[in-house]
């Protein structure tokens, strides 16, 4: 395929280390000669037919000597008939050209392919580079995701960027604009999660005058504004259903058309999404159309949180310090210890307010036998401590959605703890009682560090009560 994909099959040769995950696709012969093969479109183009000069042939007599081609477009797959007798025909109907998506069945004479997209693990060893634009790490995982980074930066693949609230998605997101080919042109960020349902369209797409009240000049969507730059979609899953199909065709076609216009624009950007859920439940759960999930997972990129990670903490302390690389050493040794046993459920962006709130708490520097009054700190620090929060709690100074998260990850703590005592620590009996998947229940406490306090034959994760 071209560069994206042609980047994406280059990685998927990698030696073992932290797990990623690349798209892979393939047509699987469901009818006809050749039953059951596997063809996998790893080139800029592959032509099908029954002549022996073809890259992949059906020895079918009725197939055309030259039936079809595939080209990769734009990091999507594009079936051209190139004139056959028999005709192309994509989920019954015939066609001339058109955009291949993940359980299409593609017919050519009586030979039958079914479109197969797949999701590859990806091994990469931990590199050298402790620092990828403003993201820090000598752990392992960090230094996995800054060799995997290094790779795909300078490339147009699309990527899905999975992470917790709080772990970096955003400066992942922009670290790899900022060191692209793209890094001069608009880095422009959609919030799929903070604009109103009513709004997300025109935000994304655009608007003319008088398309909708009160519209009152032609306006550009993001799609537009990011042309020739980086489109990043943050929280992408809270896109809703009915506007999938149109960002789909924007990501597979790289055209937009403006809310109450006629005519389309051809775009040349990179997009960039994330999301802190798992995708693969998202479609699962059919909060996500199977054929965007595929279509944005180009590449798949997780973001470890900060509990996998305690070894960052001196590094991530002094970046927020402003490079005080020695404010880690003159915190005292139980204060350190303390630090990396808290299961950090804000992450990255829990750590750095609890070091916004020691150095005003050290009346704007930190004293130079240790980090300030950790005691003061403490009680937006250590969740297990805190009261419940209230109308008090609110920090007006802050965006919206970083207090909401915030508090949505102190109230899911205190639920979950609640519900664990009430049941005895009989995690399946808890995930009954909450009502909840009893995967996703897991998920909830790895998340929050609670999952290692079950008891044997009392709930562990993978294990029924006895």
């Amino acid at each position: 395929m071209t560069r994206e994909n042609v980047d994406a099959t280059h990685v998927l040769g990698s030696a073992a280390g932290a797990a990623f995950v690349a798209r892979r696709c393939h047509l699987v012969v469901l009818e006809g000669p050749r039953l059951g093969e596997r063809f996998a479109l790893d080139r800029p183009r592959l032509q099908f037919g029954k002549g022996p000069d073809n890259d992949v042939v059906l020895p079918d007599p009725s197939v055309s000597r030259t039936h079809f081609e595939i080209v990769e477009d734009n990091g999507g797959f594009l079936v051209r008939d190139l004139g056959s007798t028999n005709g192309t025909f994509l989920e019954g109907a015939q066609v001339r050209e058109a955009y291949l998506r993940p359980g299409l069945r593609l017919k050519a004479g009586e030979c039958s392919l079914l479109v197969e997209l797949t999701l590859e693990r990806v091994a990469v060893e931990p590199g050298a580079v402790e620092r990828f634009g403003t993201l820090v790490g000598k752990s392992p995982p960090m230094r996995s995701l800054f060799a995997m980074l290094e790779r795909i930066a300078p490339t147009d693949l699309t990527v899905l960027v999975v992470g917790e609230t709080g772990c970096g998605k955003g400066a992942t997101a922009r670290a790899i604009h900022e060191n692209s080919p793209r890094a001069k042109q608009p880095f422009v960020v959609v919030d799929c999660a903070a604009v109103a349902r009513t709004l997300i369209e025109a935000e994304l797409f655009g608007n003319e005058k008088g398309a909708f009240t009160g519209a009152f000049e032609a306006r550009a969507g993001a799609c537009e504004r990011a042309d020739g730059g980086t489109l990043f979609l943050d929280e992408v899953d809270d896109l809703p259903l009915d506007l999938q199909p149109k960002l789909l065709r924007v990501l597979e076609e790289r055209v937009v058309q403006r809310l109450g216009s006629g005519r389309t624009r051809r775009l040349d950007l990179r997009v960039i999404a994330a999301t802190k859920a798992d995708p693969s439940a998202l479609v699962g759960a059919g909060k996500m159309r199977e054929d965007l999930y595929f279509r944005v997972a180009v590449m798949t990129v997780p973001i470890p949180p900060l509990r996998a990670r305690v070894a960052d903490l001196p590094l991530l302390v002094a970046s927020f310090l402003g490079g005080d690389e020695s404010a880690w050493d003159r915190m005292p040794a139980d204060q350190r210890a303390e630090l990396e046993a808290h299961p950090w459920p804000g992450n990255v962006r829990e750590l750095r307010n609890f070091v916004e709130r020691l150095r005003h708490l050290g009346a704007g520097a930190f004293p130079p036998d240790t980090l300030g009054n950790l005691e003061a700190a403490r009680p937006s620090f250590s969740p297990a401590r805190s009261a419940p929060p209230g109308p008090a709690e609110v920090d007006i100074e802050r965006p919206f959605k970083e207090v909401k998260e915030e508090l949505v990850e102190r109230f899911e703590r205190q639920y979950l703890e609640r519900l664990l005592e009430r049941s005895g620590w009989n995690i399946a009996k808890a995930a009954r009682d909450a009502k909840l998947d009893r995967k996703y229940f897991y998920d909830l406490l790895r998340k929050h560090g609670l999952e290692r306090q079950g008891t044997p034959g009392r709930g562990e994760p993978g294990k029924e009560p006895t």
